[in-house]
């Protein structure tokens, strides 16, 4: 068979993968705390005709002759860049202004939580108990005092308290039912990583941590890590200007594949009709 015609077989799989990841992104668009990928490609095995050839006394040498085999997917990269802040109003809705990520997990108070995950979707909630959750039922983890000398614990705002708020150090503090001092429950908790690109994607706007990523280093807001925003979410980096282009710039790859294995195809028409 024509080595054309599976060079572009892996040319069709390479941008129906592009278009598979472009098409994700533009379904979370309005995704809060959304990051988006881009996809790279890169040349696969090439076929060598003649290798090169160094100079002497007959000739001046010459260039190697190989002929490539294809393409294959090079990586598909997680753009880790900030998304525009949208202001709700609403207390329990924190957005990170620079680095970190919000710390998520399972567990049963009041042993501590665990399993933790990561995310920039800060449109949190509280229980029944008061503890602040995520909108699908994971803790929130903070830290028992500001900066990293503090250990984990949940963020919790009674039902009967009064004026919660959210500072910029992520303090999360009310005014007890009974009336006394303010009290602060805790500081939400952020992770950074030495390379967040490496972090591995889960549902609901969840990462996990990877061997790539390397392990999370904790601390609260400020002091390098991003500060923390009430009454704002971080939308979806999703552009959409460059999506509809890589749209075009795949559906017009895979096209012009399919073009060559037409002509492959017409070739191999007329190799049988050369007997007849």
């Amino acid at each position: 068979m024509l080595r054309s015609m599976f060079a572009a077989i892996s040319g069709l799989k390479s941008h129906q993968t592009m278009l598979d990841v472009t098409a994700n992104d533009i379904a979370n668009v309005n995704t809060i705390g959304f990051k988006a990928g881009r996809t790279t490609f890169k040349d696969s095995l090439a076929q060598m005709q003649s290798g090169a050839a160094a100079p002497n006394t007959a000739q001046g040498g010459a260039n190697s002759r190989q002929i490539g085999l294809g393409v294959q997917l090079g990586s598909i990269d997680n753009l880790m860049g900030g998304g525009a802040l949208q202001s709700t109003g609403n207390v329990l809705d924190v957005a990170i202004q620079g680095e970190g990520w919000f710390r998520v997990g399972s567990g049963a108070p009041p042993a501590a939580p665990t399993n933790p995950q990561y995310t920039r979707a800060g449109n949190f909630t509280t229980n029944q108990q008061g503890y602040l959750v995520t909108q699908d039922g994971a803790y929130v983890m903070g830290r028992t005092v500001a900066g990293a000398a503090g250990t984990d614990c949940y963020l919790q705002i009674p039902p009967a308290a009064t004026n919660a708020a959210i500072g910029q150090d992520g303090s999360v503090s009310y005014d007890p039912a009974g009336g006394g001092a303010r009290v602060t429950s805790g500081f939400i908790s952020l992770a950074k990583f030495a390379n967040e690109a490496g972090l591995e994607r889960a549902s609901s706007n969840r990462w996990n941590e990877s061997s790539s990523s390397g392990t999370e280093q904790v601390n609260t807001s400020g002091s390098g890590y991003g500060l923390t925003t009430s009454g704002a979410v971080e939308m979806s980096n999703v552009d959409l200007a460059s999506e509809f282009t890589n749209m075009i710039t795949a559906q017009r790859g895979f096209q012009a594949n399919s073009r060559v294995i037409t002509t492959a195809d017409e070739v191999l028409q007329d190799l049988v009709n050369l007997k007849r």
